[in-house]
């Protein structure tokens, strides 16, 4: 299998980095996080400029109709400078529903303001008690004449402080734990009956609890099936894993190669600390879980287009427990590499290791996935 990439996709890659080398450096990044939000609307809007926004949705949708390992590319990038703008919630998620189960008219109307840049998501899917379970949701979607009416509570809901759209899930029949009767709507987070209470997160970014009370929605605004929901969700979240992966990545591979510059240079007893064997070990087992990690995020982005539902879950289940695995023992390496000052909000590699601790607890943390992949291998 050939695993280089083609001449369009090293031209992706020279170009994000590029603009992510030339204005995403730490210190502009400390700045970019006092904005509203958390983040930086002129940024958003450059990423807008050079089609990285569009690059998932179909050419007839305004977009450039690119794949997984476009996308894989740009969240490696995004990882390595760790942007702090919500592409994941936006175009990843929110994006996702509207491309696998969105209407062509909820495709017009919502498609364009993604891609300029003029409209960001968030996916208000997460309950106090429904922790990893997709088809936990308490949240009602109850059918009254032309409309239905919301009312429940969604927690960390990432970009929900500032986006200006939600995707909600929400049940419209059955019982709490019911794999059917959810459904999924898209509902403007300035309507009337949303509270919304924004913090950030330990990572840096931001999120927002939001109660909803007696929010109507037309049935326009329903995406797919409002009784079977459950398999889009499960698609696009899917998708969100197999992002996170590849953003993982590239935190990780940061963190080594700062690591590496880090020991070159610090002296202990009159040498470079790097010169000590033990610690050139630690170095190179970084190296061998930095390398299981890449190659787990390429088998995802692959299996992230296998039909069967099944098989492509498990697969992506197994890449995340690599990528949690290897990304707690860089990020752990990293921090005693670099001592004390590794522990400080001054050094960006804590950051680093923060943000490999969110990506191991969203959608799923490491044990989670174990026990998917174990519960699937007993099926064979």
């Amino acid at each position: 299998m050939d695993f280089d990439l083609s001449e369009e996709q090293r031209l992706l890659k020279e170009s994000i980095d590029g603009l992510l080398a030339d204005a995403y450096d730490f210190e502009t990044r400390k700045k970019y996080m006092a904005e509203q939000g958390g983040w930086s609307r002129a940024m958003w809007s450059r990423l807008a400029e050079q089609g990285l926004l569009g690059l998932p949705f179909a050419e007839e949708d305004g977009g450039f109709g690119a794949g997984g390992v476009e996308t894989m590319i740009v969240m490696e990038a995004m990882g390595r400078a760790l942007v702090l703008e919500p592409y994941l919630a936006t175009v990843v998620i929110a994006g996702g529903f509207l491309r696998h189960g969105g209407s062509d008219a909820q495709k017009a109307a919502h498609i364009p303001g993604i891609i300029d840049g003029s409209k960001t998501f968030g996916f208000a899917q997460l309950e106090k008690q429904s922790r990893y379970d997709l088809f936990d949701v308490a949240t009602s979607a109850k059918k009254k004449g032309d409309v239905y009416v919301i009312d429940g509570e969604k927690f960390v809901v990432l970009n929900g402080d500032s986006a200006d759209t939600l995707i909600v899930t929400a049940r419209t029949k059955g019982s709490q734990r019911d794999k059917t009767g959810i459904g999924v709507f898209i509902v403007p987070a300035d309507a009337k009956g949303i509270t919304r209470k924004g913090y950030p997160t330990q990572d840096g970014l931001h999120a927002a609890d939001i109660t909803f009370t007696g929010v109507e929605v037309g049935a326009d605004s329903v995406i797919g099936d409002p009784e079977n929901g459950l398999p889009l969700i499960e698609r696009v979240v899917d998708d969100a894993r197999v992002a996170l992966c590849a953003e993982a990545v590239g935190l990780m591979d940061e963190s080594l190669k700062t690591t590496v510059e880090y020991i070159k240079t610090r002296k202990q007893f009159g040498v470079p600390i790097g010169s000590f064997q033990a610690l050139q070990h630690r170095a190179a087992d970084m190296f061998v879980a930095l390398e299981q990690a890449r190659s787990m995020s390429m088998f995802a982005t692959m299996a992230n287009d296998f039909d069967d539902a099944k098989e492509r879950a498990t697969a992506i289940a197994a890449a995340k427990v690599q990528i949690g695995k290897s990304g707690k023992f860089v990020g752990q390496q990293s921090i005693q590499l670099h001592g004390g000052i590794g522990m400080t909000m001054e050094a960006k590699i804590g950051h680093y290791f923060k943000r490999l601790t969110m990506i191991e607890n969203s959608f799923g943390d490491t044990d989670y996935h174990q026990r998917r992949v174990a519960e699937a291998g007993s099926l064979i």
